[in-house]
Parts: structure tokens; C-alpha cells; sequence
């Protein structure tokens, strides 16, 4: 009775599986961000803030009153991005977790157009299980 030996085989194959490995390159998921430069003095006051509200039906609120459209969002930002970088108040976008991302983007996209340069997400931990 002849069998094939396959451990010669076996052992090319691992070979072969070890010099893949090693030639893929490795994937890197990076995001440039344009961060301030470190800075041990406070601001001289504290900052104006605006909070932009996004609620679960797609309503998008500026302090607290409810804007009709995505273009008076934009022209809310582009208000603040025709400011200098120093002047600009903050904005804190805020919204509901069952929220369309296609709202959120719109409005973080609209700040992004219009130079708004001092922007954050809050209520992250509405997220959390």
C-alpha cells in the first residue's frame, strides 16, 4: 500500500504562509487632524458656545430654536467661519442616538465647508450600554 508523504508538502505551505505574513504591508487607519499646538495658559475668558442639537426626527436646533432647513444651518456657520480663527466661538454638536448619520453629517459638512474651525461632539455617553 503507497501513500503520498505530505509533510513535504505541509512544510512548503507554512513556508509559504509565513513569507505572506511577513510581505503584507501593514494597514495603517489614520485620520489627519489640524490640532492647536499644546498650550499651558487658559483662554484670556471664557469662549462663546453655540450648541447645535440634532434631534431623532432630523431637526436641527441652534441654542435651543428650532432652524426650518439645512440652509439656515449653513448660513449660521457661514456667520461664524467669515469670523478670524481666535474670534470663532464653539460650536458642540449634540445628537439623539436614533438620529439618520446623513443629518449629522450635513451639518458637521457644513461647518467643514464654511471654515468653522472650533467644533466638537457632546453627549457621547448616550452611547454607552
Amino acid at each position: 500500500m503507497m501513500d503520498v508523504n505530505t509533510t513535504p508538502l505541509i512544510d512548503v505551505m507554512l513556508v509559504l504562509l509565513v513569507m505572506l505574513i511577513i510581505t503584507i504591508p501593514i494597514q495603517l487607519h489614520t485620520v489627519n487632524l489640524d490640532m492647536p499646538p499644546p498650550s499651558t495658559t487658559p483662554p484670556p475668558s471664557e469662549p462663546i458656545v453655540h450648541t447645535v442639537m440634532i434631534d431623532f426626527d432630523g431637526t436641527v436646533y441652534w441654542d435651543e430654536a428650532a432652524l426650518p432647513n439645512l440652509d439656515a444651518v449653513n448660513a449660521k456657520m457661514q456667520e461664524i467661519g467669515a469670523m478670524s480663527i481666535s474670534d470663532q466661538p464653539e460650536i458642540h454638536i449634540k445628537p439623539n442616538k436614533l438620529v439618520d448619520y446623513g443629518v449629522v453629517a450635513a451639518v458637521m459638512a457644513s461647518a467643514q465647508r464654511n471654515s468653522v474651525k472650533k467644533m466638537g461632539m457632546v453627549g457621547n455617553e448616550q452611547y454607552v450600554k
